[in-house]
């Protein structure tokens, strides 16, 4: 592991003078990586053995991976370690999406806010008759799966789909099917994994969609646009909320989530 404490320092110095050591430390494992010195699918060094080699606090390294991951080139496996990803997919959009991480889904729901509310409205305004009776049929399949205990993940999503085929703009639907990996949280992260403060079944999904679906049906862009907007921004605040949780001492608070 000689090479990730950055053989030819002194070819290299010039580069990394000026620079912090969050920086000289990811620009050194950048390079590795680069070099092929550490290659797609290698695991790196632990957090304490790369604080030895190079000599730096443990809150640098976790910065200079940090600044990796979000790059693309590095990414954290939740219970297993840090590894080089494949360069294929360095760069690919959405290609760092992670379901065990609840700032990947907060991520996209910022986005999907900024898109799917628009959805939405052109939806009420040009669905067809054959697919509003889709959109009606999957709104009905989310309510019996909620009233019978059963997931509503592929029901939530095909749902959404439907708005979006609904638009008669084929990259509405293109989008969705882009991030569809971490559209839906998975039921593990959904139930805190049995942690203290295990969630509850969203209670508020089945009357966001009704709101999004009613308009629709009406003709009603305005009023679709910002019933998708709540749907979507109550879906925010809510893993936020979680994200808190998560983060915070165990208590009795119980967080409803849905999307």
């Amino acid at each position: 592991m000689r090479d990730l404490i950055g053989q030819d320092v002194d070819s290299e110095l010039a580069v990394l003078v000026g620079q912090s050591l969050v920086d000289q430390i990811a620009t050194s494992l950048r390079r590795d990586v680069e070099r092929g010195t550490v290659k797609p699918g290698d695991k790196l060094p632990s957090e304490n053995e790369l604080t030895r080699l190079h000599s730096v606090s443990r809150a640098v390294i976790r910065e200079a991976v940090a600044v990796l991951r979000s790059e693309g080139i590095l990414e954290a496996r939740r219970g297993v370690g840090v590894f080089v990803t494949d360069a294929e997919q360095q760069g690919v959009p959405f290609s760092g999406l992670s379901l065990e991480r609840i700032s990947s889904v907060i991520e996209l729901l910022e986005l999907r806010a900024a898109c799917e509310t628009e959805a939405a409205a052109l939806a009420a305004g040009r669905r067809s008759p054959a697919q509003l009776e889709t959109i009606l049929n999957l709104h009905r399949k989310v309510g019996e799966n909620l009233e019978n205990g059963l997931s509503t993940r592929d029901a939530d999503f095909a749902l959404h789909m439907a708005i979006a085929e609904a638009t008669q703009n084929r990259r509405f639907p293109e989008l969705l099917r882009l991030i569809k990996p971490g559209i839906i949280m998975s039921r593990d992260l959904q139930q805190g994994r049995g942690q203290p403060g295990t969630l509850t079944p969203n209670l508020h999904l089945q009357e966001e969609h009704a709101k999004i679906v009613h308009a629709i049906f009406a003709g009603k862009a305005a009023e679709a646009r910002e019933a998708m907007r709540a749907h979507l921004e109550g879906s925010l605040s809510r893993y936020k909320m979680l994200l808190i949780e998560r983060v915070s001492p165990p208590g009795p608070t119980h967080s409803e989530l849905g999307g």
